[in-house]
């Protein structure tokens, strides 16, 4: 089964910072795909989850949640494009919330942050381990993001719908 791994907190602000072409070279045997410089990797090797965190954890230089996803999981939401009905604007951006597990009881959606005056983030839709949802371009539309981990009650990892679907394009491009 092909995975997708995404790392969360990492190359960002000078903060637990990597070189994710080391990684690919260090995880070579595991057919290591890296998208970007954020943490996003697809697996081709054929490996277990357990197994492909440890893997992860011991090369890393830091601490930090590893989320790992089955391909066909992100392929599935690619092809389903939640934001079909969006309309795309220059100062929004798409996105994808990943939660480390499915929360024991999700928020209610659709949910605009803040509450009141013009919005910074809205949570359009949730499914399984999967939130989408909006943010302006917008210095506090960060902290939002952020409080997500709280308002779930598990640790979460947010990717742009570009970066979903640029990691979708590799592993269509993946032989089974």
């Amino acid at each position: 089964m092909v995975h997708v791994v995404l790392l969360r907190g990492v190359n960002v602000g000078g903060h637990r910072t990597f070189r994710p072409t080391v990684l690919c070279a260090q995880l070579e045997h595991l057919d290591v795909v890296n998208i970007g410089a954020a943490g996003n990797f697809v697996v081709r090797a054929p490996i277990a989850r357990a197994e492909l965190r440890a893997e992860f954890a011991r090369r890393l230089p830091f601490e930090t949640e590893i989320m790992i996803c089955a391909g066909h999981e992100i392929a599935r939401i690619v092809a389903h494009d939640p934001f079909a009905d969006e309309r795309p604007s220059t100062d929004v951006v798409r996105f994808v919330s990943v939660l480390s597990r499915a929360p024991r009881r999700a928020p209610a959606t659709p949910m605009t942050l803040p509450p009141r005056g013009r919005w910074l983030l809205r949570v359009l839709a949730v499914e399984g381990r999967f939130v989408f949802g909006l943010y302006r371009r917008h210095m506090k539309a960060i902290g939002y993001l952020g409080a997500l981990d709280g308002r779930f009650g598990v640790p979460v990892t947010t990717r742009s719908w570009s970066t979903i679907t640029a990691i979708a394009r590799v592993l269509a491009n993946t032989k089974p």
